[in-house]
C-alpha cells in the first residue's frame, strides 16, 4: 500500500487532467487528448492512465467516508 501511496501525486495530477479534459468536452465539445494525440493507441492509454489514476484513490475515498470500518468512530 506504501508504494501506492508513493504514486499518488502523479495519479492526482492524472486524475485533474482527465476531469479538465472532460469538463472542456462538456462546455466545448473538444476533447484535447484527441486533439494532441489524435486516434488510436496512445490515446487509449492515456485514457487507461486515468482510469488508474481514479482508482488509486478509491481506498482513500472509502477511507473518508469510513466505510469498511465497522460502526463510525464518533458512535453514530
Amino acid at each position: 500500500m506504501e508504494m501506492v501511496r508513493k504514486f499518488e501525486p502523479l495519479a492526482l495530477l492524472l486524475l485533474i487532467i482527465g476531469a479538465l479534459n472532460w469538463g472542456i468536452v462538456a462546455l466545448f465539445d473538444t476533447n484535447v487528448v484527441t486533439e494532441i494525440l489524435g486516434t488510436g493507441t496512445a490515446t487509449d492509454v492515456v485514457y487507461v492512465l486515468f482510469g488508474i489514476s481514479a482508482l488509486v484513490f478509491v481506498p482513500r475515498l472509502l477511507d473518508e467516508f469510513h466505510i469498511g470500518h465497522g460502526a463510525h468512530p464518533h458512535g453514530v
